[in-house]
């Protein structure tokens, strides 16, 4: 095997290079003695349809009741309510939604350095997700674990952090089984809380799953195309991987004529336009939907408890560039250096707009239409789906791409409530925190996210941007969205931590001057 960084860089083409720390945390209020919600309407992540007005109470960091108080549209009475505590903190929820804090289960901390690591929690936090599973580790594992610990402890503005370190990360050579049980053993030793692979010569492979499984951590993996052949998700499931991203290694396991997928004579790996091309087949060439091959994969998936974190949001420009390079956000949330790193370029990870045009666009249409299918149908047979955004490439910003990543699962077929589901509930299963997280239940941890419209209605209104309404005056205005994120029991403002990232945007707009897009004007 290579060098493990080299092999990283070879895979992803990721810079490695130190990002920005996160300082000491200047927000938010709590935990309290006592926090009492009052009057919401509960959305409580396991499915269940809504309910309310209810109201919800905290003492520190721990929900000790979830008490109904009342009919909708009926005054409540003073006598159906818990008592507060003298000094207790009440926030009227009355008209609003309470749901479970979210979980984005592939968050990376920066995808370039220059990027503020207080930048990427803000637009998080602000946008509910209360818990990160930070797959790769790509800034380093012990800059990665020491942000873990400091999140745990509240002392920055963060969401939970779960650290999937990469694979070989911080090893010199790992060329046998034996030096991937140690490697393994050492991560584990870490205070990691699993492995982020994206392939290995299948010996090694196997070894370091299997290790890890015995030592009771978790792991995730992108089944690299340059492994994929000899390592596709009917191994590594049967290894121990407990989940995986995207679906590279998938469709692969479905082929029924072939080995490797239809690569061009003159393909290039390292070239992005034609991974990316031609990576939008792969779903085409592989066994058809309800076929006996499609049901066999499923049913073995099913079978071990697997896990699938589609990510539908970080391929979307794949379909659509126009659409995804112009999103709402970008002008006010986007940093200059991360728009740059989207631009076109040979070099950058995900920016292999060389030549993308209505073809490209129409292929990976048809790609997702399958892969929709699959992911559904995988959900409705009892599979376990996540929500994850893998945010910070190809035009998909951290936080807003967490909310389209929900209204993509809406687009495959899951009903509103089992989008929820699958943010709340499905990934704190994933990552082994049911019982501190997920659903808004008594006894849990307080991850809530308090939002001032019904987001099973339009899952717009979880935006940083909200969404579009005409008023009876006939004036366009935008909805409120997300008013408070709850992590930990502490009360954040997420219009504030909007505010502060917009504030860093204009700042380093000060130096670069506005966004442009690419290529304009080249005729003038």
């Amino acid at each position: 095997m290579r060098h493990p960084i080299a092999f990283l860089f070879l895979i992803i083409s990721l810079p490695l290079f130190a990002q920005i720390s996160a300082p000491d945390r200047a927000e938010g209020d709590g935990p309290y003695e006592q926090l009492i919600i009052r009057g919401a309407t509960l959305i409580n992540g396991n499915g269940a349809p809504p309910i309310g007005p209810v109201d919800i109470v905290v003492e520190d960091n721990k929900i000790k009741k979830v008490q109904v108080v009342g009919h909708p549209g009926v005054a409540i009475k003073d006598e159906n309510r818990p008592k507060a505590k003298p000094g207790a903190k009440v926030i009227d929820a009355e008209g609003m939604y309470l749901l479970p804090g979210f979980v984005d289960m592939h968050g990376h901390i920066g995808s370039i350095s220059k990027i503020p690591a207080e930048y990427v929690f803000k637009l998080w936090m602000a946008h509910g997700v209360t818990t990160v599973r930070e797959p790769g580790s790509f800034q380093g594992r012990d800059w990665t674990l020491e942000h873990k610990k400091k999140s745990a402890k509240n002392e920055i503005t963060a969401p939970r952090i779960m650290a999937y370190t990469g694979f070989g990360m911080g090893a010199e050579e790992i060329t046998s089984p034996a030096d991937a049980v140690k490697w393994v053993q050492q991560n584990a030793n870490s205070g990691a809380d699993g492995i982020k692979f994206f392939g290995a010569r299948p010996d090694i492979m196997e070894a370091a799953l299997r290790e890890n499984k015995k030592l009771g951590l978790r792991s995730a993996c992108h089944h690299a195309q340059l492994n994929v052949t000899w390592v596709n998700v009917l191994n590594t499931s049967d290894w121990g991987l407990t989940s995986m991203e995207h679906w590279y290694g998938l469709p692969e396991a479905m082929f029924e004529n072939k080995v490797v997928q239809n690569y061009p004579l003159d393909y290039n790996y390292q070239n992005e336009q034609h991974r990316f091309e031609e990576a939008g087949k792969l779903w085409t060439q592989s066994a058809k939907p309800g076929s006996e091959k499609w049901n066999e994969v499923m049913t073995v998936l099913l079978e071990r408890d697997f896990t699938l974190d589609p990510t539908f949001n970080i391929y979307e420009a794949n379909r659509d560039l126009m659409r995804a390079r112009n999103a709402d956000w970008h002008k006010d949330y986007t940093l200059p250096v991360q728009w740059e790193f989207y631009a076109p370029s040979n070099e950058s990870h995900g920016s292999y707009w060389h030549s993308w045009g209505t073809e490209q666009e129409v292929q990976w249409k048809k790609n997702y239409q399958l892969w929709m299918q699959f992911v559904n149908e995988y959900k409705n047979r009892g599979g376990r789906v996540t929500t994850g955004s893998d945010s910070g490439y190809i035009y998909q910003l951290y936080g807003f791409a967490y909310i389209r990543e929900l209204e993509l699962l809406r687009e495959s077929g899951f009903h509103p409530l089992e989008v929820i589901r699958s943010a709340t509930l499905m990934g704190a299963q994933a990552l082994g925190l049911d019982k501190e997280i997920g659903t808004i239940e008594v006894g849990k941890l307080a991850d809530m996210v308090l939002v001032a419209e019904n987001p099973i209605a339009d899952l717009k209104v979880l935006y940083g941007t909200g969404s579009i309404r005409l008023t009876e005056e006939n004036e366009v205005e935008r909805t409120k969205g997300i008013q408070y994120t709850i992590k930990d029991g502490i009360v954040y403002d997420a219009k504030e931590l909007l505010k502060d990232v917009r504030d860093m945007v204009k700042e380093a707009k000060s130096n670069t001057g506005e966004l442009k897009q690419p290529g304009y004007p080249n005729w003038d």
